[in-house]
C-alpha cells in the first residue's frame, strides 16, 4: 500500500491543523495505522495509532490535543491537531502495520511538515 500525507503548514501556537494520509489499494481497512513525527535533531516519536476497529492510542505529549481517525470508505487516515505548541513542529509521517504494536516508521510516504510559531 502506498501512502501520501498532506495538510501540513505553518500555524501559530494555539491553532489547529488536520493532516490527511491517502492510501492506495484495497487493504486499507485491514491495516492498523499511525502517525509518527520527527523534528530536526530529535528522535522519532509515535504520536498516535488506530486499530482496524477504531481503537486509538496517543503519546502523552499529544493526549487531549490530537485525535486520530480513519475513513475506510475513503481509504484515508486523519490527524486532527488542536492547541498546537511550538514543540509540535516536526515532519509528520503516516505508517501502517498489521497491529497497532507493529505500525512501522518508514512504511508511509514522504511526510508533511508542520511548523508552529510562538
Amino acid at each position: 500500500v502506498q501512502l501520501v500525507e498532506s495538510g501540513g503548514g505553518l500555524v501559530q501556537a494555539g491553532g489547529s491543523l488536520r493532516l490527511s494520509c491517502a492510501a492506495s489499494g484495497s487493504i486499507f481497512s485491514i491495516l492498523a495505522m499511525g502517525w509518527y513525527r520527527q523534528a530536526p535533531g530529535k528522535g522519532r516519536e509515535l504520536v498516535a495509532t488506530i486499530s482496524q476497529g477504531g481503537s486509538t492510542g496517543y503519546a502523552d505529549s499529544v493526549k487531549g490535543r490530537f485525535t486520530i481517525s480513519r475513513d475506510n470508505a475513503k481509504n484515508t487516515l486523519y490527524l486532527q491537531m488542536n492547541n498546537l505548541k511550538p514543540e509540535d513542529t516536526a515532519m509528520y509521517y503516516c505508517a501502517h502495520g498489521f497491529t497497532t504494536a507493529t505500525v512501522r516508521f518508514g512504511s508511509g510516504g514522504q511526510g508533511t511538515q508542520v511548523t508552529v510559531s510562538s
